[in-house]
């Protein structure tokens, strides 16, 4: 190997970095079944799908920020400082307002429904088909997010992890799956410190990876111009980031079914404001991490050199470049990768479990034991666990990885998060009026979103940093000193400037702003106005607003599935679920 960033070949896996990854994979393992014997004598359904509800907010916390955060921050948002800056730390804005909004207006409601599926509520407010297209919705983004979150291309690794996955979600349910997200965050958070501190003794310090940055300009953060086509600005990432990230954590499976296992509304709504914390740290530990890089391959990016294809493959270049003296390190930063993908694909292996039992099999199979009930779990784990690993196998079709999965995100997410605040906030949306302005969002994001990844923006609207290889080693041209990893095609129609290029952060705000505009003047139109009254526990109450004593005594409609009795369930700010025979 030759000095560090001047580029050219780096070293690869040695004995000890193997036994180190395999050594976090046997303990993730372990922690799965460790819950699943632990759980043995209380196997029922809403044990295995909600922890028995009784968890609590730290762990339930640790989970929320590694299911969603993992599998696109160790890889993507390292790479995203290296290119663009640090216009991306302003996400930490995005999500105190996405937790505060998720904590006081979404929490309560669903809590108070006792809800085991998010898109029961979309049964409940307006129709069953409204809440099948709804799960269906979530099952497609669900799968084709995992076609893009990896970024790493080691298929043995990557099916040797998915088999472990597989095993601690089928053994050991949320439970299980949220331990292990605690370990596997730990993890993380040890691989990007580990990266920052050897970096740091490599350029002399923090100080002067902080004086390369901004020599670089890659700490000109606080752009505040209004133009919707640019792809990240103070706008752009406040506004459509916040509403973005509130489409996932409010209404996703994945998430709500972690806060709604905890033992009391108070839990549930602590794991939120903790979480907070949570991504505001991998954020920061991300982002110095991309600006390390940048400080080590300033002169010589490993990209225009030719030592690496994509941006997704900069961080673990990186490692494999600085830490290779060290056995064992480079296979704890690889663990941390793929704890990534691990944390994302058991909680959505979980969550896409909970919806298919719930909203396509409890309504047609209402017999079946509790024994059938748990094997019919544990076989979908199964099927959901060879799926997602299976897309995941074929990552990186879609580019950057961060991006990629965001996009998918916001095209999805935005129309139901339309959906929900359409039923929660105005009681005059109706059926149809629902219906109608979901396919209209939909259809419209998918178009932006299909036409920006057929047409990329130009380097105008994305405004990569320059990058140099002067200084390396070998380079195919000496004279050339800026990259812009993207190119324009020849032939482009005529929206790709202005259609195609808006930014994928309004992809959400807009499939928002769609549906529920669409659904509101369609119900009125239908009548909406003159429909019966919809059942109080079914919209956004003031009681549910910063309130630390809120109790509601009304009963729960809808019982947890194949439940041989219905429940009566009281919720308290500091009490627990009570199951009353009716």
């Amino acid at each position: 190997m030759g000095d560090v960033g001047t580029g050219g070949s780096v070293a690869t896996f040695s004995v000890w970095d193997y036994v180190v990854f395999a050594g976090v994979i046997v303990v993730s393992a372990s922690i799965g079944l460790f819950q699943s014997f632990r759980g043995r004598k209380e196997s029922t359904s809403a044990e295995f799908l909600l922890g028995g509800r009784r968890m609590t907010a730290v762990p339930v916390a640790m989970s929320l920020t590694a299911s969603f955060m993992s599998g696109i921050s160790v890889i993507g948002t390292p790479a995203e400082a290296y290119l663009y800056g640090t216009t991306y730390w302003l996400f930490g804005f995005s999500y105190a307002i996405m937790s505060a909004i998720s904590a006081e207006i979404f929490v309560p409601l669903f809590y108070r429904l006792a809800i085991t599926s998010a898109y029961e509520y979309l049964e409940l407010r307006f129709s069953r088909p409204i809440r099948i297209l709804g799960t269906t919705m979530y099952i497609a983004q669900t799968l084709f997010s995992h076609y893009s979150v990896t970024g790493l291309h080691l298929w043995g690794v990557l099916v040797a992890t998915g088999v472990v996955c597989i095993i601690y979600c089928t053994l050991g349910g949320l439970k299980a799956v949220i331990w292990t997200d605690v370990l596997q965050l730990v993890i993380m958070l040890a691989g990007f410190v580990i990266v920052i501190a050897r970096g740091a003794v490599i350029k002399g310090g923090l100080t002067q990876v902080w004086e390369d940055a901004w020599e670089g300009g890659r700490l000109h953060a606080f752009d505040f111009d209004p133009d919707p086509l640019r792809r990240h600005t103070f706008w752009t990432v406040v506004v459509g980031g916040s509403i973005m990230w509130l489409s996932i954590y409010s209404i996703n499976q994945s998430q709500v079914q972690r806060y709604i296992s905890c033992k009391t509304l108070g839990h549930a709504k602590m794991s939120l404001y903790v979480n907070m914390c949570g991504l505001l740290v991998t954020v920061s530990l991300a982002m110095l991490s991309g600006l390390t890089m940048y400080s080590i391959y300033k002169n010589c990016d490993p990209i225009s050199n030719g030592d690496v294809g994509t941006s997704d493959q900069l961080l673990p270049y990186l490692v494999m470049d600085i830490l290779e003296i060290y056995p064992g390190v480079p296979g704890l930063f690889v663990a941390a990768a793929y704890s990534g993908t691990l944390s994302t694909v058991s909680s959505s292996i979980n969550a896409l479990v909970a919806v298919t039992v719930e909203d396509f099999l409890a309504p047609v199979c209402k017999n079946l034991t509790a024994k059938q009930v748990t094997w019919m779990n544990m076989g979908l784990s199964v099927f959901f666990g060879a799926v997602c690993i299976g897309m995941a196998g074929v990552a990186s079709a879609m580019g950057s990885v961060l991006q990629a999965a965001l996009s998918i995100f916001g095209m999805i997410s935005g129309p139901l998060l339309g959906l929900y605040l359409l039923g929660m906030l105005f009681r005059t949306s109706n059926s149809i009026g629902a219906l109608s302005g979901l396919i209209t969002g939909l259809a419209l994001t998918l178009w932006v979103g299909i036409g920006s990844q057929l047409y990329p923006p130009t380097a105008e609207k994305t405004l990569p940093l320059p990058l140099s290889t002067a200084g390396c080693n070998r380079t195919m041209d000496p004279s050339y000193t800026t990259v812009t990893p993207w190119t324009t095609p020849e032939a482009e129609p005529a929206l790709a400037d202005t259609w195609y290029s808006l930014s994928y952060l309004y992809f959400a705000p807009f499939g928002t702003l769609v549906t529920i505009t669409c659904g509101l003047l369609v119900s009125m139109i239908t009548g909406g106005c003159k429909q019966r009254h919809h059942n109080p526990d079914l919209f956004v109450k003031k009681s549910d607003l910063l309130c630390f004593r809120y109790c509601n005594k009304s009963q729960v409609r809808k019982p947890a599935p194949f439940d041989m009795q219905r429940r009566k369930c009281k919720m308290m700010m500091g009490g627990t679920f009570k199951q009353i025979q009716s």
